[in-house]
Order: C-alpha cells, then structure tokens, then sequence
C-alpha cells in the first residue's frame, strides 16, 4: 500500500518526501552542479576508454605466443616418439582447439577497439546522400558475393540526410554485411535496402534480408556485445558488428530494432532524428 505523504513542516528548509530535489537549487548552483557533473561522465568516459584499450592491447601479447608457438608444438608431436597414433592425434586436436580459442579472443578484442573507436570519434553531422553511401558501400563488399546470386532492392529513392557521413558508412557496412553473411544458405540471397524521411524529422533505414532469420523472442539481445543467436559453426563472427551498429545509432541519438522469424529472413531498422544533429 502506498503511503501518503506528510504535510510540508513550515520549519523545515528541506524539499517535502518525493518533490524534486532540484528545486530549491538556484541557477548558479544548478550551473554548477552540472558542471561537476560533466566533470564526472567526463573522467568515467575516459577511464572507461583507457581500460579498453589497455585490456584490448596487453592482451595481444601472450595471444601472439599461442598462436606463434602452436605450430612449434605441432611438429614436435609429430615427430614426439613413443606415442601412439590416437593419443598423437588427441594431442594435435587439443592444440588446434586452442589455437582456434586464441585467435577467436583475437578478434573479441578487435571488437572492443572497434566499440571504442566509434566511442571516441569525433562527431560531425553534416549533410550525406544516402543513395550514394549506399552504393559506395555495396561496391567495397561485392568481392564478398563474386560467387553467389545476390537480388538487390537498393534503388532508392533516396533521402538526403543529417549524419556522420564516417559512422553512417561504417553502421551500412555492418548492416549490408550481416545481410551477405546470413543469406549464405540462399539461392538467391534477397537484400532490400531503404530509407525514409518523415514530416516529424525522423530517418529510418532497414536492411532486410531473406536470410536465416533468428526467434523474435531473443531479438533484444542481438545488439550486446559477443551476443550470438546462431552457433559459429553456421556463421562466423563473435557478435560485435550489431552492437557497433547500436553504439553508432546511439551517438545520432537514435534507436535500433530487429524483427525476424527463423528461417524466414530478418529486418534491422535504424530510427534517428535529424533535428536532434
């Protein structure tokens, strides 16, 4: 049961239970208080960044050992005697279960640099044809689908839109290659890409596909970091190329969303507001 609230004692300087506490600060003190406050995310921001590239780039030594010594220890079980064949080739697939391990650490700390990158760019919205962005980065993954039967929808027509023209391309890139990656098993793979400005200022773009499609149950979950919905067996990767697409959604100030089925394709759509940039 809720309580209710005591009348406000005249005696007392305090807010009342529940009113804001804001509001007794004048605007000196509450230019101050935000400044301290700027301050603090300010410090949190730039430990946070200093401890992912530490982590990130400490790591790489003892990986580089693992996989630079694994081909040493190779040749020596080869040549080891005394073992018997099974346990030789027990041994070879230890190695090379580690070896794999190492190398897919690799590429999770690719990953974090990446999230920080786009962290700490510099931001700076300006005017970008979509149409052409779209394009430029339909060209840069072509030698990805040389072999493959891939049906383009990206005609247009195409808005002019306020963004980071670097972000943007990167966030299509990531969102075009998931498309090419899950619609592997297709013949032919389908790709729709558009946009659209509405009155309210609002730019949203999809990219969808008739790929392997994932269960819309777990669709909140695509966008965390190392976040997979598909075994790696199927399709590579360790989860980073969404969540760099919701960080670069973020820093436009704006949303993203998936909707799927499995084995019916997915649609992901990047929402931000152009009056915001």
């Amino acid at each position: 049961m809720s309580a209710v609230p005591s009348a406000p004692s005249e005696s007392s300087g305090c807010p009342e239970p529940g009113a804001d506490r804001y509001d007794a600060l004048d605007a000196p003190a509450l230019r101050t208080l935000l400044a301290q406050r700027d301050q603090q995310l300010a410090e949190q921001g730039a430990a946070l960044q200093a401890w992912t590239h530490a982590v990130s780039h400490d790591l790489r030594a003892p990986l580089r050992h693992i996989t630079s010594f694994g081909p040493l220890v190779h040749e020596l079980l080869q040549e080891a005697p005394g073992l018997d064949a099974a346990t030789r080739q027990e041994a070879l697939e230890f190695l090379a279960t580690m070896d794999q391990s190492a190398r897919r650490m690799g590429r999770m700390l690719d990953g974090l640099l990446q999230l920080a990158r786009i962290a700490r760019a510099p931001f700076t919205p300006q005017t970008v044809d979509l149409g052409a962005l779209v394009h430029e980065v339909r060209e840069a993954l072509a030698p990805r689908c040389a072999d493959r039967t891939v049906q383009w929808q990206a005609d247009g027509p195409w808005p002019t839109v306020q963004g980071d023209p670097a972000l943007l391309r990167q966030l299509l890139a990531e969102l075009i290659g998931n498309a090419l990656k899950f619609t592997q098993a297709r013949s032919p793979a389908q790709i729709r890409v558009t946009a659209e400005c509405g009155a309210d200022g609002h730019c949203t773009l999809c990219v969808q596909d008739n790929g392997a499609g994932f269960d819309p149950a777990r669709a909140q979950a695509l966008f965390g970091i190392f976040q997979r919905l598909h075994r790696e067996s199927e399709f590579d990767g360790v989860g980073c190329g969404l969540a760099a697409v919701r960080a670069i959604a973020q820093r436009h100030g704006g949303t993203v969303s998936a909707q799927a089925a499995p084995g019916a394709g997915c649609t992901v759509s990047v929402c931000w507001s152009v009056a915001m940039l």
